[in-house]
């Protein structure tokens, strides 16, 4: 794995075919961002890849841990935070 600050002599080029609109789509959003087309489709499939990854992160626990964590979740949610969030004003009521 190379880092970001790793020297131009590690970068190899990636080709990709994309329709007018997307290429359109993608510059817009670059120059929103500062960033090049290259910077901002490099860095969006770098997150794109941890997520990937990520998604697919296998976490094992001993099975009383698992039936902690499962009635946990099957408890009701509750508490002065939730009470506070339920009661709080919502911006899309009058």
């Amino acid at each position: 794995m190379t880092s970001k600050n790793a020297p131009e002599s590690h970068k190899r080029p990636v080709n990709l075919k994309i329709r007018d609109d997307v290429r359109g789509l993608i510059d817009r959003a670059a120059k929103a961002h500062g960033k090049t087309r290259s910077d901002f489709m490099i860095d969006a499939a770098r997150r794109a890849a941890e997520d990937a990854l990520l998604d697919q992160t296998l976490v094992q626990v001993d099975p009383d841990s698992y039936k902690h964590y499962l009635a946990v979740l099957d408890q009701p949610p509750g508490g002065d935070g939730f009470e506070r969030l339920m009661n709080a004003p919502k911006p899309w009521q009058p």
